[in-house]
């Protein structure tokens, strides 16, 4: 039986594809508030400038590819039962080869309906005003803008829970509720925490590896440690 590997990846994974961050910029994204584009207040107060943001990210997305790091996690299939918790609202893992994977903020290429959070549809074209859902409500991004509730959290805790080993790839660890999450895997499992500026991570009790390295390097060299400790050759 093929030992658990849990996955939490931020931002700092889809970097490395070219994908800008926000966090690196004073609260920025392409120039705009965070709070403008990313907030219920901000889709309330101007929902066009929300949708032509978006928009732009999701044409951003068709530009870009998997990395290296993307790649690893997913040939990591072949030798662990691979669980992938992301922060990202990209289809990289995916793309890449993962197949099981939870976005915790939603999907770029998924919108939901502004009255119905259950109905949420594939989307790879612009989201306009007057997209409809099938009861004639406005269609929004199906990402999960601060102030929202994580619908996936408690879906992700299980998963945590289960870990034989978990890694934290690309994350300020930062970002609440997601952050909180490694206080959930037992205090026996191994954490890999990957990141070329690692910070400190309060009251753990787990064993932690940390390697400051990007994720591309640092998911190569936690492969060769994960294989020595399971000796696959």
């Amino acid at each position: 039986m093929k030992k658990k590997l849990v996955v939490l990846t931020g931002a700092g994974i889809s970097a490395e594809s070219g994908i800008k961050t926000f966090r690196d910029s004073d609260g920025l994204w392409e120039g705009h508030n965070v709070m403008d584009v990313a907030t219920p207040e901000g889709w309330h107060k101007n929902q066009d400038l929300v949708l032509e943001f978006y928009n732009k990210r999701r044409q951003q997305l068709k530009e870009v590819n998997p990395n290296l790091g993307h790649q690893i996690l997913a040939e990591l299939e072949k030798n662990f039962d691979v669980y992938i918790v992301t922060q990202n609202v990209d289809d990289l893992h995916e793309r890449a080869g993962s197949s099981k994977v939870l976005h915790l903020h939603g999907e770029l290429l998924k919108v939901r309906s502004t009255k119905n959070r259950e109905l949420i549809l594939d989307w790879t074209n612009d989201l306009l005003t007057g997209d409809l859902d099938k009861n004639g409500h406005q269609l929004r991004p199906h990402i999960v803008w601060f102030g929202e509730e994580v619908p996936a959290l408690e879906e992700a805790i299980s998963i945590v829970e289960e870990a034989d080993y978990l890694a934290v790839i690309g994350t300020s660890l930062q970002v609440y509720p997601a952050a909180g999450l490694i206080s959930y895997t037992y205090s026996i499992t191994p954490v890999f925490y990957i990141d070329p500026k690692p910070i400190s991570i309060p009251n753990i009790q787990n064993k932690v590896e940390v390697i400051a390295k990007t994720a591309t390097e640092g998911v190569a060299e936690m492969r060769k440690k994960l294989f020595e400790l399971e000796k696959i050759s």
